[in-house]
């Protein structure tokens, strides 16, 4: 062919479809996590845990650049709030799931002769957000290949450069640690034809999905077994037995971390009515600006269209950007927005969860009402996610351990922090189960142990019945053999009738 002609027929070809595009990369990356996967299966504990190691730790190297890169793109959060996600989801994660096994016999109970052995799931798709992109896609890929799975990454389309480099820079090490080629990926070429090409690809395994409902329902609609999480319309109440000037610190640091984009975040406060101005007070010290009601209907006007869905442009920016869109100026010390709220429910947009510096404020009489109003904001929006007291009433903090439908109720902390596993004991993780009632398969915080499989190899303990073994005698006639009784009634009632005709 010669160079005009050459050039001819480029300048007739039209440009690849994007979501042809997508739907082929998504294709190939799934043949090649296949591929992959089969050979990382046969690897030997010490191999994963060499090769996990060294990711965490150049992802924990690179935390800021990514969370540099994870702000930029997105237009979500603050860069050094990231930094530390990204800290938090490379060495907390890996420290949390270090020691525990994933290869062969994991387990073994001499007296019940049992012995339980792990057993990868396969190709793991793992569905990220852009609220939380970097921090997301590394501990996806720590808990996956820990487990000896594959994965592929398929990202929010706003955050699918930083998702990219994550799993490049992972994928990358783990190779050179001694991992094959294909088993870690991300898609470049995002669409949703191609996440759905994805998620339904016959070597797909397992969906692991975090981000908004509308994800989240589609991959429980793939036909695939999955793990999604649901929305997080977190209250925090407030009891007159708290410390109060902790309370304040936390709760508004909490709130304003990365602007709010961590699902566990807080999004109303609920004050015990006697320390309520107390606790008002502490928390504009600490740079809660409460807006007036004017103020207020602003801001339900600006994050949320008239269905209910928030307004994309609000999510994880300042109370100062927010304030601005609004119609009005707020101070440079204001750290997050508060708004005093009489409802729940679809009346009050301000009741809904609010990915942004936007704080709800109620006040109840007493823990028993403050009890019904957060199980109002929980049926609203955040069946099964979390809940936050601050009490050392020993008697209220258990009440709402037992009553609400929740499954984290995090105990004197922040809520962005404590509910992920930063600073309380429950398992690092950035993908939270919120139960059945919530719409998930579990209501806990997904880590390794969620991605493989056990085998129970069972040696017998007791011998079966002795009747077990035998024939056994197979009776005569039915036991639905009509009565004799009901036989002669019926033919004499025939015969009566033939008699009288």
């Amino acid at each position: 062919m010669g160079e005009k002609e050459y050039l001819f027929t480029q300048t007739l070809m039209p440009p690849l479809d994007p979501d042809l595009l997508s739907i082929q990369e998504a294709r190939r990356l799934a043949v090649a996590a296949r591929d992959a996967q089969r050979l990382w299966a046969e690897a030997t504990q010490e191999q994963v845990d060499r090769v996990c190691a060294a990711m965490a730790d150049v992802a924990f190297q690179a935390a800021e650049r990514l969370g540099r890169m994870a702000a930029e793109e997105t237009g979500y959060g603050v860069p050094d709030h990231k930094r530390l996600k990204n800290e938090f989801s490379s060495k907390n994660v890996w420290e949390s799931i270090r020691d525990v096994k994933t290869v062969g016999v994991i387990e073994h109970d001499p007296a019940r002769k049992l012995y339980k052995i792990a057993w990868p799931m396969g190709v793991v798709v793992a569905l990220t957000p852009s609220t939380n992109p970097t921090s997301t896609v590394m501990f996806k890929i720590l808990i996956a290949v820990k487990a000896r799975n594959a994965i592929v990454i398929a990202p929010h389309p706003a955050a699918a450069k930083c998702s990219l480099e994550t799993a490049r820079l992972m994928a990358r090490t783990a190779e050179a640690a001694g991992a094959p080629p294909g088993l870690i990926s991300c898609m470049e070429h995002v669409s949703l034809p191609g996440t759905q090409e994805l998620m339904r690809h016959r070597y797909t395994a397992l969906i692991l999905a975090t981000g908004g409902s509308a994800m989240v329902r589609a991959a429980h609609s793939a036909g695939k077994p999955a793990y999604g999480v649901g929305p997080g319309n977190v209250p925090v109440y407030v009891d007159r037995s708290a410390d109060l000037e902790k309370a304040a610190r936390y709760i508004v640091g909490s709130k304003a971390f990365d602007h709010s984009v961590i699902c566990a975040t807080e999004q109303a406060v609920v004050a015990d009515k006697p320390i309520a101005r107390r606790l008002e007070a502490l928390m504009q010290a600490e740079g809660a600006y409460f807006v007036t009601p004017r103020q207020a209907e602003a801001l339900r006007q600006t994050l949320f269209h008239p269905d209910g869905s928030i307004n994309v442009s609000t999510v994880g920016k300042s109370p100062q950007y927010l304030a601005a869109m609004a119609g009005f100026v707020v101070p440079d010390w204001a750290r997050i927005l508060v708004a005093r709220l009489d409802s729940v429910g679809r009346q009050e947009p301000l009741s809904r969860e609010k990915l942004t510096t936007v704080l709800g404020w109620y006040e109840a009489d007493g823990w028993e009402a403050g009890c019904e109003r957060c199980i109002e904001l929980i049926q609203f929006g955040g069946r099964g996610h979390s809940l936050i007291i601050h009490a050392t009433d020993q008697k209220v903090i258990m009440a709402f351990g037992l009553e609400k439908p929740v499954f984290r109720i995090a105990v004197n902390t922040l809520g962005t922090l404590g509910a992920i596993g930063l600073t309380t004991g429950v398992m690092p993780s950035m993908t939270l189960g919120s139960g059945g009632v919530g719409g998930a398969i579990t209501g806990d915080n997904i880590t390794v142990h969620h991605l493989y499989n056990v085998k129970r190899l069972a040696y017998e303990t007791s011998p079966p019945p002795e009747s077990a073994l035998r024939p056994g005698a197979i009776p005569k006639g039915s036991i639905f053999t009509p009565d004799p009784q009901k036989i002669e009634m019926v033919v004499r009632e025939v015969v009566r009738e033939i008699l009288q005709a």
